[in-house]
């Protein structure tokens, strides 16, 4: 009996010493492997990976250098990234980046201590210099309509994330690459000029739905940065014509927010000029700049030089807080199920190969 006793001792310990892992080898003077940590602090290293939920669910996987399956998130991590840029819509088709999706991805976003950046569109779909098309169940609204609309959404959003236990937003976007501004009525006619917030129209709305943004992020995250961006961080003359008019008009912010898309033919002087311009409106605004999105070709040998200069010039600039790469887990010719109804050629400027694994972009992130 005690034989046999001894025997299930020393059977139980065995297990629970493989379980616990105190040891990986036979060798008593083995130290144990420990869990590895990220430093998530500083300059921000960021990706918007919006489209995430959306191709997990067409079943893309991604992986590490070795050829491992790894979620996205962890391995963008591994890579360097600390911190994450999500972007809203209204009432999306499909739910992709409405209200839930974006919970979502901020939930697991957090669990990994991503610092993050909500990118509010305040429309059903793509906000950008061409596009800023009002949310369908915002048509008609008077200014003060599309006002309450503007600050109830953004403070629906965040309340919502805020509920959840997401406490991690460092900055939030009160409209996407607002050249021209946001939440457009083109119609004919003085009812449209004056709910329009097309700065070119009327200034002074542009500059209102701002501000009923601004102070909803506030009244949720008192600490987050509220960013306006723009795009084509190369040229300054975008920037002084929009922020001036917003300051004509009290509009309110925290950042300026850029975009910068280069190509192999003219990256060298596109970043010397957006690099500049992040000094020139620091000092003409006094506030702080953060490169909202950038990409290039995926398939450039460019591609990683570009990056480098830019995260180091960025880093140089006091006033800069960090760059965010667009949808850089995007590979092999994969489309969103919008891209698809709207007839649109398939994202390349993401920053993975068409293996699904991280390029040499990242580097710069090390």
């Amino acid at each position: 009996m005690k034989n046999i006793l001894g025997k299930a001792i020393l059977l139980a310990s065995a297990l629970l010493f493989s379980i616990t892992g105190t040891s990986c080898s036979n060798d008593d003077n083995a130290t144990p492997e420990k869990e590895k940590t990220y430093d998530m602090s500083g300059f921000a290293k960021g990706a918007d990976v919006s489209w995430l939920t959306e191709m997990e669910k067409d079943g893309v996987k991604f992986y590490n250098q070795n050829g491992k399956a790894t979620e996205c998130m962890k391995l963008l991590r591994e890579e360097g990234t600390n911190s994450i840029r999500l972007r809203v819509w209204v009432n999306p088709e499909g739910g992709w980046c409405g209200k839930d999706d974006v919970i979502a991805k901020a939930w697991r976003a957090q669990q990994l201590g991503f610092r993050l950046m909500i990118d509010f569109h305040y429309s059903d779909t793509w906000a950008d210099p061409a596009h800023q098309t009002v949310p369908a169940a915002w048509q008609g609204y008077t200014a003060e309509q599309m006002k309450q609309a503007v600050a109830d959404h953004t403070k629906d959003v965040l309340t919502a994330l805020k509920d959840k236990g997401v406490t991690n937003v460092e900055w939030v976007q009160v409209g996407n690459e607002t050249r021209d501004g946001m939440l457009w009525n083109d119609a004919e006619g003085d009812d449209a000029k004056a709910v329009t917030g097309r700065v070119s129209e009327n200034a002074a709305n542009f500059a209102a739905y701002v501000n009923a943004g601004y102070d909803a992020v506030k009244a949720v995250y008192p600490q987050a940065k509220v960013i306006v961006h723009v795009d084509e961080g190369n040229n300054l003359g975008r920037y002084t014509w929009l922020f001036g008019e917003l300051k004509k008009n009290g509009g309110k912010w925290d950042v300026i927010g850029m975009s910068l898309y280069p190509e192999d033919n003219n990256w060298q002087d596109l970043t010397t000029n957006c690099l500049n311009n992040i000094k020139t409106l620091s000092e003409q605004y006094n506030c702080n700049v953060i490169i909202s999105e950038i990409g290039m070709w995926w398939g450039s040998d460019q591609a990683a030089p570009m990056m480098k200069k830019m995260v180091d010039g960025c880093k140089a600039i006091s006033t800069c807080e960090g760059i965010f790469y667009w949808e850089p887990e995007v590979y092999n010719n994969w489309k969103p199920a919008n891209y698809i109804t709207l007839g649109w050629s398939a994202y390349t400027k993401g920053a993975f190969d068409n293996s699904g694994k991280p390029t040499a972009v990242f580097d710069s992130y090390k």
